[in-house]
């Protein structure tokens, strides 16, 4: 039997509803959305709009106009990052974040001379919040920060992060890679500015997909211009919301998929999936700490992660752990630096990486305890 421990990266499986969607529309559809007055294109147009109606839902947002798709959390994080920051800015980020953030601010400052000041993290990924209001100053223009890290599981103190960006003045931008679909998100709750989501991970979508939420009073620069299917007289993009930041044609196939995985999602409720994940990562931290070999990086409180859980064993490279996993038990995990190379320098864990194990709504307790079986068994093995 098969174990996929891999979800923080790719979930699989998907909802049967999700495959299902997107056949039928490349059977019966097939047509662009906005792009046409028959039948078909209404019939595109209405799958783009009820998806928008449905993360709103999701995420409590009022006005789903404000939600523009994009490809992944990535392209929305980069359209925030590019859009927003000018020469001469100045942004707070963590020691967690992954390189969608890192790579594309390390780039703006090379290329825009803009300045970026790291909060540093406790080895478990906690944030520092001592460190976090000392770092605002005057030319401060954003704060983007991971909802929980992909390495670790830990899941920041967003509302506190928002209150002390907001005493500042400066809007804030949180990647909800690793929680958006698998764990509560409210942007009005947690009052946040910029919400970048991806539609493959916890929303158990199909790849190509995901989005921006982008809070009313902000305005951004487009990442790239094209035909939006309106207003097409005008020589620049038009103002309005979401055609501004959407230009070229939908992946309307994939937001068909979307569409449905966000449907199954609000069917079976988020602390339905929530809790299921807990006790399944709870499952994990257990097993594992019962074995002296292994090392396990991140908070042990199920409350304060997603079900991502990083470890090593002591006297083996992580790869070697992941091939014996795969070839002797066909368990899939992942090694390396999962990309976040801040984070691991956090952990102390740069030039090794983990393995990292991350479970879904559609993981078992038999697929865990197998799992744990196995890691024993190359344990002794090596012992």
């Amino acid at each position: 039997m098969a174990i996929y421990l891999d979800n923080a990266a790719t979930t699989f499986p998907k909802p049967p509803a999700v495959w299902q969607a997107m056949e039928h529309f490349m059977k019966n559809i097939g047509a662009s959305a906005g792009r046409g007055g028959y039948r078909r294109a209404l019939a595109a147009e209405e799958i783009v709009f009820q998806c928008r109606r449905l993360l709103g839902k999701l995420f409590n947002i009022n006005d789903a106009t404000r939600i523009v798709f994009a490809t992944n959390a990535t392209e929305a994080i980069n359209l925030v990052l590019k859009g927003w920051l000018n020469p001469g800015d100045h942004v707070i980020t963590t020691a967690m974040e992954h390189n969608a953030v890192w790579r594309c601010l390390k780039t703006l400052e090379k290329e825009r001379g803009i300045s970026i000041t790291v909060v540093p993290c406790r080895e478990d990924g906690e944030l520092l919040l001592s460190e976090l209001d000392a770092a605002f100053h005057e030319e401060t223009r954003l704060l983007a920060c991971t909802h929980a890290s992909n390495v670790t599981g830990t899941v920041m103190p967003v509302q506190a992060i928002t209150a002390a960006a907001h005493r500042h003045g400066v809007p804030v931008l949180l990647d909800t890679a690793q929680t958006a679909g698998a764990y509560p998100i409210d942007v009005q709750e947690l009052d946040i500015d910029f919400l970048a989501f991806t539609g493959h991970k916890g929303l158990l979508g199909p790849m190509g997909t995901g989005g921006l939420y982008i809070r009313p009073g902000f305005d951004l620069r487009p990442l790239k211009e094209g035909g939006t299917g309106s207003v097409s007289r005008l020589e620049y993009m038009p103002e309005g919301l979401p055609d501004r930041f959407e230009a070229g044609t939908l992946n309307v196939v994939g937001i068909a998929g979307l569409k449905a995985a966000v449907e199954y999602i609000l069917n079976q409720g988020i602390s339905r999936i929530r809790s299921h994940e807990e006790f399944l990562t709870a499952r994990i931290l257990a097993g594992l700490e019962e074995l002296p070999a292994v090392i396990v990086y991140g908070p042990r409180e199920t409350a304060r992660k997603v079900g991502v859980v990083s470890f090593n064993i002591k006297e083996l490279a992580p790869e070697e752990v992941a091939y014996a996993l795969d070839e002797s038990h066909e368990i899939m995990v992942r090694v390396g630096l999962h990309c976040a190379p801040l984070a691991h320098k956090t952990l102390g864990t740069l030039e090794r990486g983990t393995v990292r194990a991350s479970v879904s709504y559609f993981n078992t307790t038999e697929e865990i305890d197998a799992f744990l079986t196995a890691v024993k068994e190359i344990v002794e093995l090596t012992s």
